[in-house]
């Protein structure tokens, strides 16, 4: 995992989800831009899986649980896919701030998968 690109992702993915929320409770129904960001916070995590891969064999390996680490990256990866597919099929203002809420807890699961990999002690 490459420190810089969390700090990104993590800004990335909350000001997406400020976006998203602030267009969603505006009444506007899902666009070009709010799905973009929605699909520039998951090609931020595939870049994120491709690290997380190669890591370890550069010496940088997780200190916490790499299962628990993992899984995380895994759901976050599923998340966008899923908002996206909600705001397609129903596109309502509800699916504007539903991606909010997914930009919103990827960047929670991103900092934790941080400090899985930094911080915790295994």
């Amino acid at each position: 995992m490459i420190e810089w690109l969390t700090i990104v992702q993590v800004a990335v993915a909350v000001a997406g989800g400020i976006l998203c929320l602030a267009l969603g409770f505006a009444g506007r129904k899902p666009n070009d831009y709010t799905l973009g960001v929605v699909a520039l916070v998951e090609v931020l995590l595939v870049g994120q899986l491709i690290s997380a891969i190669v890591s370890p064999f550069a010496g940088n390996s997780p200190s916490g649980d790499p299962l628990e680490f993992y899984t995380y990256l895994i759901s976050a990866l599923l998340l966008p896919a899923a908002g996206v597919f909600w705001a397609l099929v129903e596109r309502t203002r509800w699916s504007t701030v539903i991606l909010g809420v997914v930009c919103l807890a990827i960047a929670v699961m991103v900092y934790r998968m941080n400090v899985i990999w930094f911080v915790q002690g295994a």
